[in-house]
């Protein structure tokens, strides 16, 4: 069974015995309820590793107060189990207590980057996100740390963060992993009814088209976009959050594509928010 780490200073400690041995160390964070997306990162985090630590934490400073936090699935034992037969040596599990102290005060904001798509529907969100990333890389330190290009935005912000901040850390987007019919793999598909289960190809479809209309020469991203728009609109259970266009690098809005760009959406599917995106050139 892979040995499962509650504390700040007991994990600290391990790494450091790791550490006067020469070896590499990888982290995955996740926020739990792992699946086939979280399962890669994790195998190519022990390819590329001598050690890997996976952190399972579900962090309440990135909810927002009318959010699922609460309600945010949490199953310890599959993680477990997956984290084992993926290779890791470590599953981090620390509690919110543990993290987080009753006066904690200090937190990592992220201007610009963090201001458009996820972070404009979901205030704060963002600094959560930086906030707990920078504590999980104190605490693991590690060689390299491994994301989600599912989470597209995240993934630039916290390339951001570590060039700015000088973290000496490899960061490294994995592709975002799909079942048969489409869709992107999330801990939020397990929120789904069947009608619902169903209506949520229409992210996968309508990012489909949007490439598809790339692929043929259109460049002007207000065409784009309504295109994709028409689409999703078909499904009544579907409510746009957002869909947009943005610069890869600094996730702002372009007009006219003339440089690589991140297409994103956010659509709800009944109550559920699910995110989808691709790259472009890819």
């Amino acid at each position: 069974m892979i040995p499962i780490v509650n504390t700040i200073s007991e994990v600290r400690q391990l790494i450091k015995e790791w550490k006067a041995q020469g070896l590499s160390v990888g982290l995955v964070p996740t926020m739990g309820f792992l699946h086939e997306g979280h399962k890669s990162l994790i195998e190519r985090a022990v390819k590329e590793n001598d050690r890997v630590v996976v952190s399972d934490f579900v962090n309440p400073t990135q909810f927002g107060p009318k959010e699922d936090l609460a309600a945010y699935p949490r199953d310890l034992n599959w993680d477990s189990q997956l984290c084992e037969q993926a290779g890791a040596s470590l599953l981090f599990y620390p509690s919110a207590e543990e993290m987080y102290a009753s006066d904690y005060t200090t937190y990592v904001n992220m201007e610009v980057l963090g201001e458009e798509l996820c972070g404009k529907s979901r205030p704060g969100h963002f600094r959560g996100v930086c906030t707990i990333v920078t504590k999980l890389f104190h605490i693991i330190t590690p060689n390299r740390a491994y994301f989600g290009k599912k989470d597209a935005q995240q993934l630039a912000i916290i390339q951001r963060m570590v060039r700015d901040l000088n973290f000496d850390i490899e960061i490294i987007g994995c592709p975002i992993i799909r079942e048969e019919d489409g869709l992107a793999k999330s801990s939020r598909n397990t929120y789904l009814n069947s009608e619902e289960r169903k209506a949520a190809l229409i992210l996968s479809q309508a990012l489909s088209l949007g490439k598809q209309c790339l692929v043929q020469g259109e460049r002007n991203t207000e065409s784009l976009i309504t295109t994709m728009t028409d689409w999703i609109k078909k499904e009544p259970l579907a409510k746009i959050d957002y869909i947009n266009i943005v610069d890869s690098s600094s996730m702002q809005p372009v007009k006219i594509i003339d440089r690589p760009v991140l297409c994103a959406i956010a659509v709800y599917i009944g109550k559920t928010r699910l995110i989808d995106n691709f790259y472009w050139p890819e």
